[in-house]
């Protein structure tokens, strides 16, 4: 596969809202995360943990707290900006996604590790590893197929304890997944040119 053809690939990619109910294949999930495990980390912590919820009760569950979460951050968090910055995506409180969808991954970030019983220590640039992760987990699940939504509730926090993770993991993201239905709207989104995004010094 040449560099082109990746190319090709990725510039195809695009945000789905609407995924249609067939089921994703676990073991092509399984080997995204692998290859999401490979990247970089500080100091080699590795501070990422996916979990993957394709339970419909679980997933409903989910919604319903993303969805006061949104309420509560549409009426009284939001700044006037920000609002005006989102009208254009016509963004809305319900989410049928995080329901609809076949797979939900929801991306931890773990702050500190304990490296013996009681003994924590703090793991190294977290976000900037957990981010490199999610990209090659996205591009990843692009080159097999699938669609894709990168969806953050804000606050986020209240994930960490509904899927029962450890209090020293923070939700950074949920990566929705599965199959665009054939009327999914595309968004059409104008990406920067070379010049804008890089700089060569020869």
């Amino acid at each position: 596969m040449t560099l082109d053809s990746v190319l090709t690939q990725a510039q195809k990619r695009r945000t789905i809202r609407h995924f249609d109910s067939t089921p994703v294949d676990m073991n092509d999930i399984r080997t995204a995360l692998n290859i999401a495990a490979t990247a970089p980390s500080g100091a080699d912590m590795q501070p990422w943990h996916f979990c993957v919820i394709t339970q419909d009760a679980k997933k409903r569950e989910l919604r319903e707290a993303c969805e006061q979460v949104e309420r509560e951050f549409y009426e009284s968090r939001i700044s006037e900006v920000w609002r005006q910055d989102l009208e254009k995506l016509n963004l809305q409180i319900e989410k049928p996604f995080l329901s609809e969808a076949p797979c939900l991954i929801v991306i931890f970030k773990q702050m500190k590790h304990e490296d013996s019983p009681g003994h924590w220590v703090p793991n190294y640039y977290v976000n900037e590893s957990v981010g490199i992760a999610t990209g090659f987990l996205i591009q990843a699940l692009n080159q097999a197929g699938y669609a894709m939504l990168t969806y953050t509730p804000a606050p986020i926090h209240f994930l960490t304890e509904l899927c029962g993770r450890p209090e020293n993991e923070i939700a950074e993201m949920i990566l929705v997944v599965g199959h665009a239905r054939k009327d999914a709207p595309l968004p059409q989104l104008k990406k920067k040119t070379m010049e804008e995004i890089a700089s060569f010094i020869d």
